[in-house]
This record gives structure tokens, C-alpha cells and sequence, in this order.
């Protein structure tokens, strides 16, 4: 489906928020969301939605475009309406790759709910002209090329993991626990999705006062270290992201870092 179709499929409008309707728009499964940073690849963009939103409910699908048309702007379909509107309330002026999201219900149905309740139809699609051979072949050897290149520094090792303990959590996994815990301003961050990216973790701690920076291990994916200015701002960082839940199964748990 072209990005123009989806787009229409879900609809979409100005910001707004809050409880019932939002700018005459009735309550609904999917919400619109602007105002976001255009500078986001697309991939990226979709993943850091999936991680922040996935909290309030389950995600059926996460829409966003490249078209010029619809750059800022994206569409998260959850299951029910009580996970939209939660989202909506809770997210609502969130601070989101350095802005503020706007977010209101779309506008209309999207496809993924019109095929599940029957009503769905489809448009047609703009013919895409055949690229070259040559052009296509140059543009997938970039893309593979940077793929390769996408993995994330191994942290410097200027202060590391506590000495550590695995103790079961709930589903099976295994959590590494500290065995000293010492309060200083670096954090100590597990149970992370292995897609988790260093953006996507400035982006829920960032909101906190005295947010420096995020190093990930490349050997050892699942684990960050996240620094703030001081021990204080990091506590109060840790209290509110305590449990996060950046996917249904992948619970954050923070301690403070062995320095």
C-alpha cells in the first residue's frame, strides 16, 4: 500500500487530547500522533513508538511514511480503545526525540481494524515505475553496507557492571542483580529487547533532569549504562522508569552501577 493510502486509511488531524472526544473525533483504537521529529529514520522512528507506547496495551500496528506529505506523523493501532485513550492521556506533550508529541484519536478506521471487522475496502494502488537494474542493485549494496554498520559502540569501560548474581524473573528470564549496590549517578540497566538502540533509551531518560548519556555493550546486548549529573538525579530518574516496560515481555530493572 502506497504511504498516501495508508495515510487515508487511518486519517489524522491537528494536536489535542484528554478524555471523550478530541477535536469531534470519537474515541477509537487508533490515535494520530505529530509534531515528531522529521529527522528520524523511519525504522527507528516506528521502533521508539513500539517501545514507549507498547506499555498501555497491545500494539497491532505501527504506521509512519516517508512522503514529504506525512513526514512527522505516525499511527499506533492498539487492540482496544481503553489502550488508545490510556496512551493518549499518559503521552500526551511527551518530550520525544527533543518535541513535544500531539496526540488525538485518528480521524478514521484503519485497515488492519476494517479487515478484522469486515468493512474493509481496498484502494488502489499507484503504479510504481521499474526501477533500473543498476540503480536497484547500487541502492541494496548501500543499505546492506550501512546495515552492517549500525552496530553500537562497545562501551568504553570507564565504569562497568556490578559484580553480578542471576536470579529468575517472571516468564522464565534471568535478570543480573548486583551484589553491592553503592548510590553514585550512573545506572545500571537490564532486561532491555535486543533491538533496544542508544535513541531510544535518551528518549525515556532524557526527560529527566541532569541526563548526560546512554553506552550500551555491543557484546552483551540487553544491559545499558545510562550517567547523570549527579547521584540525586539519578535516583529520581531510576524511581520513575523503575519497571518500565519498553515491550509486554521486557521489564526494565535499574540499580546503580558498580564504579
Amino acid at each position: 500500500m502506497s504511504g498516501e493510502a495508508a495515510a487515508a486509511a487511518v486519517g489524522g488531524g491537528g494536536g489535542g487530547g484528554g478524555e471523550g472526544e478530541t477535536n469531534g473525533v470519537q474515541p477509537n483504537v487508533t490515535i494520530y500522533i505529530n509534531n515528531l521529529n522529521e529527522k528520524i529514520k523511519l525504522e527507528e522512528l516506528k521502533k521508539s513508538l513500539t517501545a514507549v507506547f507498547s506499555q498501555f496495551g497491545k500494539i497491532l500496528d505501527v504506521l509512519a511514511f516517508k512522503t514529504l506529505k506525512h513526514k512527522g506523523q505516525a499511527w499506533v493501532v492498539f487492540e482496544d480503545v481503553a489502550s488508545a485513550t490510556e496512551a493518549l492521556k499518559r503521552m500526551q506533550g511527551f518530550p520525544f526525540y527533543d518535541k513535544t508529541m500531539r496526540i488525538q484519536y485518528a480521524k478514521t478506521k484503519s485497515d488492519i481494524v476494517a479487515k478484522a471487522d469486515g468493512t474493509f475496502v481496498p484502494r488502489e494502488r499507484r503504479k510504481r515505475v521499474d526501477e533500473k537494474p543498476e540503480k536497484k542493485q547500487k541502492r541494496e549494496h548501500h543499505h546492506d553496507a550501512s546495515q552492517i554498520g549500525m552496530g553500537v559502540n562497545a562501551y568504553p569501560g570507564v565504569y562497568g557492571a556490578p559484580q553480578l548474581t542471576q536470579i529468575p524473573i517472571a516468564g522464565g528470564q534471568r535478570v543480573i542483580m548486583p551484589e553491592i549496590i553503592v548510590p553514585n549517578n550512573i545506572l545500571f540497566v537490564q532486561n532491555l529487547p535486543h533491538e533496544t538502540t542508544p535513541m531510544m533509551l535518551q528518549m525515556l531518560f532524557c526527560q529527566y533532569p541532569g541526563f548526560k548519556e546512554v553506552r550500551m555493550v555491543e557484546a552483551k546486548p540487553g544491559i545499558a549504562f545510562v550517567e547523570y549529573g549527579d547521584e540525586g538525579q539519578a535516583t529520581a530518574a531510576m524511581n520513575n522508569l523503575q519497571s518500565f516496560k519498553i515491550t509486554k515481555e521486557n521489564q526494565m530493572v535499574i540499580t546503580y552501577a558498580k564504579k
